[in-house]
Parts: C-alpha cells; structure tokens; sequence
C-alpha cells in the first residue's frame, strides 16, 4: 500500500471547483473535497492508503474596507462571502482525515479593485466607467503563512518518512523547492493542478500529473 498524503491549496481549489463544478452550499463543498480526495486514493491501482488531508487557507475578514464605488465602507464580516467562508471551515473540520492549516490575510491591505475583464472593456470601449456596478468590483487581499505552512508540512513528511506520495492539489509553482526536496528523500511527489496550466519549472520538479478535475467547465 502506498501510503499517501493530499496537501490541499484552499484558495486555489474554491476557486478551481466553482469554475468547473458550480456554486455549491459549504457543505456540500465540504463533501466534494472530501469525495475529491479520497478518489485520489480509491482509483489508485496499485494500491493506496490515505495518510490524511491538510487543507491551508485563511480566515475570512471581518473589517470594515472602502469601496470606491459606493463611497463608503463596507462591513466585510456582514457579507455572504464571510458566513459561507466560516460554514465551509466548520464543515471540514467535521471530515474525517482532515487537518486545517490556517494562515492569516493580509487585513491592512485589503481593497476593492476592478475586476480585470471589467477593466479590459473600459479600455477597448465596451464599458463606460458611469455603468460600473458592485459586479465589476472584487477585493483584493493577500494571504501570509499559507505557503510556509505547505513548505514546512511537504519537508517533514519528506524527512519523517511519514508518507510514500505526496498529492499537492494547487498550480502554484512557489512550491518548486520544497517539490524537489521531497523528490530527494524518495517521496513520489504528484501534481494535481484541477486542469488548470502550470508553469515550466513546476513540471520539472514533481513526478507527474494526475487530476480528478472533469475536463469540461460548467455552462456559463
């Protein structure tokens, strides 16, 4: 049996499951990932078993942040995207295998900006600033400590030969070098990016690709 561990990039996978599976309830995404992972380890022919699924993300925030086109600010932690955020992390906890690695976002930097398709039909003509609404606005925030935190479990795993195979679930390649420090330790390093592209240098250092992403995006 191999003995396998599913690192999941939070971020990267809500946003990869809304595009190609819908929008769904908390727990109903919660479910999905679980299903999502543990067919990872069901379909694998040779045989596997699950060591256990480490999900990173960040809390939502609950700040008050202006927004530039309603003049005011806005109360974030009474917003729909807060509860669903808060419920979904309730629900995984509720998983059976799962262990939570939170990091934190960056608060004091958060904004509203336009989003990059709304900001592509104002400079080809298509959009006239006087007929931007809420829709054409998305907030922008960074996350801190996620990438440690999935650097520093991929290293003592490797090192603790707690594992045989590591999935990593993301299409980042900042995970580059703690990819080919798995590699060196003999972990079967595989790359599950939802068929999303990767970069060059992020196939060099993992030892294949394998998705349980369906191929076509939902109807838009």
């Amino acid at each position: 049996m191999i003995r396998t561990a599913i690192l999941v990039d939070g971020a990267f996978y809500r946003k990869r499951a809304y595009t190609l599976l819908g929008d769904k309830k908390p727990a109903e995404r919660a479910k999905e990932l679980s299903s999502y992972c543990h067919r990872h380890i069901k379909e694998e022919k040779e045989g596997a078993e699950l060591y256990r699924v480490f999900y990173y993300d960040c809390p939502p925030i609950n700040k008050m942040v202006y927004h530039p086109l309603l003049k005011k600010a806005v109360d974030l932690g009474k917003t729909p995207d807060y509860t669903w955020a808060n419920e979904f992390f309730k629900e995984l906890k509720h998983q059976r295998k799962f262990a939570l690695r939170l990091g934190r976002l960056a608060e004091e930097q958060a904004c509203f900006n336009i989003k990059p398709d709304s900001f592509r039909k104002i400079i080809n003509g298509t959009l006239e600033i006087a007929d931007l609404s809420e829709k054409d606005f998305s907030l922008s925030v960074s996350q801190k400590g996620v990438d440690m935190r999935i650097g520093v479990d991929i290293s003592s795993l490797a090192f603790k030969k707690q594992v045989d195979r590591i999935i990593l679930i993301s299409g980042d390649s900042d995970f580059v070098p703690a990819a080919k420090q798995a590699r060196r330790e003999g972990i079967d390093f595989i790359l599950d990016p939802m068929r999303s592209p990767i970069k060059d240098d992020l196939f060099e250092h993992i030892d294949g690709i394998r998705t349980k992403a369906p191929k076509f995006s939902r109807p838009l």
